[in-house]
């Protein structure tokens, strides 16, 4: 028997209705499975170590919570602690390039580490020192033993590869990991450390075969509260002329220490004695602040960090800012 051309076209239309219905169904079950990324806003306390100097250069230990403020990307922020750090003992690394660029200067830096670890460590503070060309060497664990350290530093340049690596091992094809020598040294032996730490490396600036970055260096510095003094020694031309590398290791150099809230020192104009009275002065002086970020939110964008002083004056210093992670 035939069916009506009207209830055919009613059954054709509630099947289509159906395939609809089906459709609809499936695309509210996917996006139940693949639900838009959600921006965390857990907030969580932004630690920054700063240094304050007078208009002669003089460090000034006298500054109170009241002295001082603090932005975030130009918004004050409620300071939610304020203390002197006089008092910590100091937990510190030295980074020393033994790449072939710094051959004609491995003597200098010999002298110039001992020459820290003899006027600037104390009873109550621990060194390591790193050793890096391609390979990044623990040449001396923690200790507070200064004579101990000069023994391993002195047994490296002799046998660089009976002392252990740290961080992965990379396969390198070139010579000189500067980068990865400061990324690794800050996640393995200082991230979770006590203390007021720092690095310093005794390098020229220059890199050929990193994993890390410049950009990827100084985000791992700030976000563990680390400063990074450099100390350059860099092998010029004739006629003392700069090549290209020398420019980039320079600039180099300096971004890494000033955006970690540190500075760069010219090894060849100012005697180590004299700039590491400096450094370890500036370490024993310190400021710590801390609050909790108003843009609670972790977006991975970098927050830019000014302190500044309600006295004229008074210069501050300290790390740019930190990637909100």
């Amino acid at each position: 028997m035939a069916i009506p051309k009207k209830a055919a076209l009613r059954a054709i239309s509630w099947v289509y209705r159906l395939i609809l219905f089906t459709a609809c169904l499936a695309a509210a079950a996917e996006a139940q499975e693949t639900p838009a990324p959600v921006l965390h806003s857990t907030v969580n306390l932004v630690n920054v170590s700063f240094t304050a100097r007078d208009t002669h250069g003089a460090l000034i230990d006298t500054l109170s919570a009241d002295q001082v403020t603090i932005f975030e990307d130009g918004v004050e922020q409620k300071i939610a602690y304020f203390a002197k750090s006089t008092a910590q003992p100091l937990t510190l690394g030295l980074i020393v390039d033994a790449s072939n660029s710094q051959e004609h200067f491995s003597k200098k830096h010999e002298k110039d580490v001992e020459e820290f670890v003899r006027s600037v460590i104390g009873p109550q503070d621990r060194v390591f020192l790193l050793g890096f060309g391609n390979h990044l060497r623990l040449v001396s664990d923690y200790t507070r033993s200064g004579p101990e350290l000069m023994e391993h530093l002195k047994e490296y340049e002799k046998k660089p590869d009976r002392f252990p690596e740290i961080g992965p091992q990379e396969m390198r094809e070139l010579g000189t990991a500067f980068y990865d020598s400061i990324f690794y040294s800050v996640q393995e032996k200082l991230r979770k450390a006590e203390g007021r730490r720092a690095l310093l490396i005794f390098s020229d600036g220059e890199d050929n075969s990193s994993a890390n970055d410049m950009m990827s260096t100084i985000e791992a510095a700030q976000s563990a509260n680390v400063l990074v003094y450099t100390i350059r020694y860099t092998a010029t031309m004739k006629h003392g002329e700069l090549s290209a590398r020398n420019k980039y290791g320079i600039r180099v150099m300096d971004r890494v220490a000033k955006d970690t809230g540190a500075w760069n020192v010219d090894a060849s104009r100012i005697n180590p004695a004299e700039y590491f009275a400096k450094i370890a002065e500036e370490l024993r002086t310190t400021y710590e602040i801390g609050y909790y970020p108003a843009n609670a939110m972790r977006d991975d964008g970098f927050r830019k960090i000014v302190i500044r002083p309600r006295q004229e004056g008074i210069t501050i210093r300290a790390k740019s800012g930190y990637f909100a992670r």
